[in-house]
């Protein structure tokens, strides 16, 4: 299924935009943008869908979506329905918050934070809580005091444990390769990685590649990437495999092989340990979008950037 494109106008006057979305259900609208986004969803239970990755969400979820990484959320019901399910939405430049982290040494966690959500993350209720302890700044009139809590908010997620949500390679929109954020030995390593994924890979290739010892890149790689060079590479192969079953009706023996996993029964206990899914089941749960997605109506495209609902369908509640 091919994400929408969404354009986020910020206006004249704002470097970050705040949008609360208030609406009696949260339909499934598959899209992507090139801003970060940070959404925190309330009053609501149901499914997310963040590159490859499939999970059950509740009140307070708190996600930081990367730029182009396709995304959406899907409610299936209320916690109270006699009030609207929220989402609270901020979107940001990396490009912009990066500037901001090189010339004022406070806002240095920002640079690592982007770092840190090359997949997406998710935070604990917790952190979700304490963030709806700013949503009167947040959500006020004056620019200038949503700009301020917008940064404080992000500062305290860089500081905050995160989950990462979607593989290395997610999505096949996504084609620019390493950020250029990493250090030249590690971007080496990640394009072979990204290049030859589906074929037997030896540590010592990559260390070849980087020109380092195994136990070297072993300690650049865990600095860099928060994860081990094999645990990254499974990564790799199992969000490859996940596009096939989204996107392709290809039997799971040839979506195992094209992932690198010639061993089929290797696959699938690999994939069910990584996305606590089997294959057939992923395919299956994936597809719920292409029926959800009939439902919503047009496309995020054919809408107003704030996400308002088309006129056919039923408004957000104001």
């Amino acid at each position: 299924m091919k994400p929408a494109y969404e354009h986020v106008e910020f206006g004249d006057e704002c470097s970050v935009r705040v949008y609360h979305r208030r609406l009696p259900r949260i339909p499934f609208e598959w899209h992507h943008h090139p801003e970060y986004e940070l959404t925190l969803t309330l009053n609501s239970h149901g499914k997310r869908y963040i590159g490859d990755s499939i999970e059950g969400y509740s009140d307070a979820d708190l996600v930081l979506v990367p730029p182009n990484l396709p995304h959406t959320w899907a409610s299936n019901r209320s916690i109270d329905s006699s009030v609207p399910q929220v989402a609270i939405v901020i979107w940001f430049s990396g490009e912009w918050a990066r500037r901001l982290a090189d010339v004022c040494p406070e806002y240095t966690p920002l640079r690592d934070l982007l770092r840190r959500t090359a997949c997406g993350l998710a935070f604990g209720e917790e952190v979700g809580a304490a963030m709806r302890t700013q949503l009167d700044k947040l959500l006020c009139n004056a620019p200038r005091e949503r700009l301020g809590a917008a940064l404080n908010v992000l500062c305290s997620l860089a500081e905050a444990p995160g989950r990462p949500l979607a593989s290395p390679a997610a999505f096949s929109e996504r084609t620019e390769g390493p950020s250029g954020h990493e250090p030249e030995r590690i971007n080496r390593v990640l394009s072979m990685i990204d290049s030859r994924f589906a074929e037997p890979l030896r540590l010592s290739e990559l260390c070849e590649a980087a020109n380092v010892s195994e136990r070297s890149l072993a300690r650049y790689f865990e600095q860099h990437m928060g994860e081990s060079v094999g645990r990254y590479i499974a990564r790799v192969r199992i969000g490859h495999a996940c596009r096939m079953l989204a996107h392709t009706s290809a039997p799971v023996s040839v979506v195992a092989a094209r992932s690198g996993f010639p061993n089929v029964a290797n696959f699938n206990r690999q994939f069910k340990a990584m996305k606590d899914l089997t294959p057939v089941a992923y395919r299956r749960q994936f597809a719920v979008g292409d029926v959800a997605e009939a439902h919503a109506g047009p496309r995020i495209t054919e809408r107003s950037p704030s996400l308002q609902r088309n006129p056919r369908m039923p408004k957000s509640i104001a």
